[in-house]
């Protein structure tokens, strides 16, 4: 089995490295691993890392885009694995996820695409906010195309995909700013649902303030809500509880980011 993984990124320098580092490890007897970095012309030291591990870096390219879903588009027109994914710049594996990831699909031959844990980080790389991470883990067991209508529970750096499921789903939606993650994810569940990847964690999603989950919280999850009202339908029981959801994790964040100012 072979899984192509992209990353994009642009002025990413302080934390490509770890992000690099966690892919290439993957490598192993489990099966193939392709390495794409979508690098949008950054100025900082990003360039100068990349070449650092051009050696390991299957096709590299470095060229003005438009943001990370239009990187991303790219890359994936460029990938030739069975299975596709990307992790990006700021975001790590663990050891032995794509191990792990081949498996849960070799196991699960039907199902469109796969996901398992993962975890919030800080820069530091500590583990935060780990009551949001037992939240979306809890709906693990019962998981199904009605739910992930109704909330998003999946970390999109543990979520992996059959190439003929993303052929058949289409290409990131560019329009979005946010949740084209989500609202991809939702295409692809259509296309022969999806399996879970026992623990432990894959990946570590990186929270910080320059983050698109940092900065944009209230547009991700309107972007969120209007994307399972395209999937279930504006007066569907999945659209009602989305919305109270919504507004749920909007007001926390919003608590948060107040507590975040007053300690300052």
């Amino acid at each position: 089995m072979k899984i192509s993984v992209i990353t994009p990124c642009r002025n990413s320098g302080a934390f490509i490295e770890r992000t690099l580092k966690s892919v290439i490890a993957q490598r192993g007897a489990w099966g193939e691993l392709e390495y794409i970095v979508m690098d949008g012309a950054s100025t900082d030291s990003t360039p100068d890392i990349l070449r650092s591990y051009s050696k390991d870096i299957d096709v590299l390219v470095s060229e003005k885009d438009s943001g990370p879903a239009f990187a991303i588009n790219k890359g994936l027109a460029r990938a030739t694995g069975d299975i596709l994914c990307w992790l990006n710049a700021d975001d790590t594996y663990f050891p032995g996820a794509l191990e792990r990831v081949a498996a849960a699909f070799a196991e699960h031959p039907n199902a469109a695409l796969a996901f398992g844990r993962c975890i919030i980080v800080n820069e530091q790389d500590q583990e935060i906010r780990q009551g949001i991470t037992r939240f979306k883990h809890m709906f693990f067991p019962v998981s199904c195309r009605f739910l992930i209508q109704c909330i998003n529970y999946v970390s999109q750096p543990a979520m992996f995909f059959r190439r003929s499921a993303f052929e058949k789903a289409g290409a990131l939606n560019e329009s979005m700013k946010a949740a084209w993650d989500y609202e991809f994810m939702l295409r692809l569940w259509k296309c022969g649902g999806a399996a879970v990847v026992p623990p432990p964690a894959l990946a570590a999603f990186r929270w910080h303030t320059q983050s698109i989950s940092g900065q944009h919280f209230r547009m991700q999850f309107k972007e969120e809500y209007d994307a399972a009202i395209a999937d279930a339908g504006r007066f569907s029981l999945q659209a009602l509880a989305h919305l109270f959801v919504r507004w749920g994790i909007v007001g926390s964040y919003s608590l948060m980011a107040r507590a975040r100012k007053a300690g300052n």
